[in-house]
């Protein structure tokens, strides 16, 4: 995939929540795990090692800053924290809430969904009730990242 064809490179701002010279934070929007985040290194680099040890350092620092508020906002049961490239080579980090009642806890949110009628109907009230909280989790990440990073 080159830079042309990535969305990662050409992405859809409307999931924008902060940007900064070097990485942004969007929201992926999905509704079946309304607490994903990304966090996308702007250059198209493949891997974690085509970044220099600062450029590492400080995208992990953003990484765990939004685990961290996400954690006190949102208060997941587990955080997952992936960076696969498998079907977009860009690097990019992906920050999880996990909850025991989600369709497919305790496996990846990549594996199909195995859950029964019962933890789905618990799992739908739960997501209800974690989107009327997310823009205050966006919120405060929103804050938090601009102090370290004005």
């Amino acid at each position: 995939m080159n830079q042309n064809d990535c969305p990662l490179c050409w992405p859809d701002e409307s999931t924008l929540l902060l940007a900064r010279p070097h990485w942004r934070v969007i929201d992926a929007r999905d509704p079946v795990f309304p607490a994903l985040t990304r966090v996308i290194w702007h250059a198209h680099v493949k891997e974690m090692s085509d970044l220099t040890s600062t450029e590492r350092t400080d995208l992990m620092t953003v990484v765990f800053e939004v685990e961290s508020i996400m954690r006190k906002h949102l208060n997941p049961d587990k955080i997952n924290v992936a960076s696969l490239g498998n079907q977009v080579p860009h690097v990019h980090w992906h920050v999880i809430g996990r909850w025991h009642d989600d369709p497919t806890f305790p496996d990846s949110i990549w594996t199909p969904t195995v859950k029964s009628t019962a933890e789905k109907t618990r799992a739908t009230a739960r997501l209800k009730s974690l989107a009327s909280r997310l823009p205050e989790y966006h919120e405060a990440l929103i804050n938090h990242l601009n102090r370290l990073y004005p």
